[in-house]
């Protein structure tokens, strides 16, 4: 038997990610000035595709195969570009912008479980405050 509902889970795993995304972040920051570093990023679309689990069939031969997403990392590193002499690529604009948004983010899934448990407790009291 479930006590609670699956958006609670959902919710903490959402939350462990924005946390993950925010330690990554503040790592870029602080090698701002390290030669050679190169910024990493957390790719919430392999951590979607690692999540969702689908029993996915193919009809027809003709149809396009589902592919597995096991192996893909959540954790990426940015190789493409290099806004340094020294070969680092850490725009310190670009992760404080960053670092904002999944503050952001962050506290809006921290208010909605908020919420979530305010329900429970309201329940639990039988409406009482």
């Amino acid at each position: 038997m479930k006590i609670f509902s699956n958006s609670i889970a959902n919710l903490e795993q959402v939350i462990r990610i924005s946390s993950l995304n925010g330690k990554v972040i503040a790592n870029n920051i602080a090698n701002v000035d390290t030669p050679g570093y190169k910024a990493k990023t957390v790719n919430f679309k392999n951590v979607l595709d690692q999540q969702i689990k689908l029993d996915a069939y193919r009809t027809n031969p003709r149809h396009l195969p589902f592919v597995g997403s096991e192996s893909t990392s959540i954790v990426e590193t940015r190789t493409n570009s290099a806004y340094q002499h020294n070969g680092n690529n850490v725009d310190i604009d670009q992760e404080m912008a960053k670092l904002a948004e999944n503050q952001i983010f962050y506290n809006a899934l921290i208010d909605r479980l908020n919420g979530k448990f305010n329900s429970l407790k309201t329940v639990i009291k039988g409406g009482r405050t």
